[in-house]
């Protein structure tokens, strides 16, 4: 017994050697790979920004360069094929042709005129919102504004043809008052287009009246300013940002809106006649006409950008 208790120790020193005699064991791969990841911050980030880029270049950019060789190509009127030289043709259709510059002209005319109703609209909205109404109220202000957004486009703009349809419910309304809606025509247009993008102004608005402070408001009514002078000089500058920004929304949806003028009037925008060449098909003056509110959504955003309004979005 004494002899086997003596060799106990003796194993385990043994043992004990032999572990520390061993090589100690090197890391896993993916360990290395984590390392040489917390190495390479830049490299962590490219790999990260891998898909989404990719997929901006290959989905979103590589349809613009086809739109845009797409508009260079011409369509032979008595085959209906597709050359594919190079040619400024389609270009200076639209430039001679006046039905191109009537329709352009006329789409820029109705975004302009529903951006600047939205605006007058939304403004005493969202001032109630942010500087009246108590925060259960406009909780469920905020609410009714977001409702409309969650039904389908297509439902909103049938019911509005129905509406202001000859026996819809608008002129029967106004029909013991000897009045009239105004029918499905532009100015019908107008009203529809309105409704639809008016909550992508008030929203802008309101978020921008809340940055406010209201210290500047005190500030103004101690110096004497009064509730115009006020509203000129201290608010509107400070939130014509956000008016800027809401107006990106309402000008470029109403530029490239097609359906709701199709339901609603039978006058010719551009979305019409975009969809109508792809009707034929002439695809070569579709792409090009397609450039036309992209270049004008363009230039749009370079003057908003100009006037502050992506940072107060």
């Amino acid at each position: 017994m004494l002899r086997r208790r003596s060799r106990l120790p003796r194993a385990a020193m043994s043992a004990n050697r032999s572990a520390a005699a061993s090589p100690a064991p090197t890391p896993s791969a993916r360990r290395r790979v984590v390392a040489a990841f917390e190495r390479r911050p830049r490299l962590r980030l490219g790999l990260l920004l891998a898909g989404p880029v990719g997929w901006l270049v290959i989905a979103y950019l590589g349809s613009l360069a086809i739109l845009f060789l797409n508009a260079g190509w011409s369509r032979d009127p008595f085959t209906g094929l597709v050359h594919r030289e190079w040619t400024l043709a389609n270009f200076g259709q639209l430039v001679t042709n006046p039905l191109y510059r009537t329709v352009t002209l006329r789409t820029i005319g109705m975004a302009v005129a529903v951006t600047v109703t939205c605006a007058v609209l939304a403004f005493p909205i969202a001032y109630y919102m942010a500087r009246v109404a108590s925060t259960r109220v406009r909780g469920l202000l905020v609410v009714a504004i977001l409702m409309p957004l969650w039904s389908s486009y297509l439902i909103k703009a049938y019911i509005w043809r129905q509406i202001l349809s000859v026996d819809g419910v608008l002129n029967w309304a106004l029909a013991p008052l000897g009045l009239r809606g105004p029918g499905l025509n532009e100015v019908g247009l107008w009203l529809v287009l309105t409704y639809l993008w008016l909550p992508y102004m008030i929203l802008p608005v309101f978020a921008g009246l809340e940055r406010i402070p209201a210290s500047l408001l005190e500030a103004s009514a101690d110096l004497g300013g009064r509730g115009l002078m006020t509203f000129r000089r201290v608010i509107l500058p400070l939130v014509f940002p956000a008016l800027v920004a809401g107006s990106i929304f309402t000008f470029s949806l109403t530029l490239g809106d097609y359906i709701a003028p199709s339901l609603i009037t039978t006058t010719q925008f551009i979305g019409n006649l975009i969809l109508s060449n792809f009707g034929v098909p002439n695809l070569p003056l579709a792409a090009t006409l397609s450039i036309v509110p992209l270049l004008v959504v363009t230039v749009y955003l370079l003057i908003a950008r100009r006037l502050g309004a992506f940072e107060a979005l």
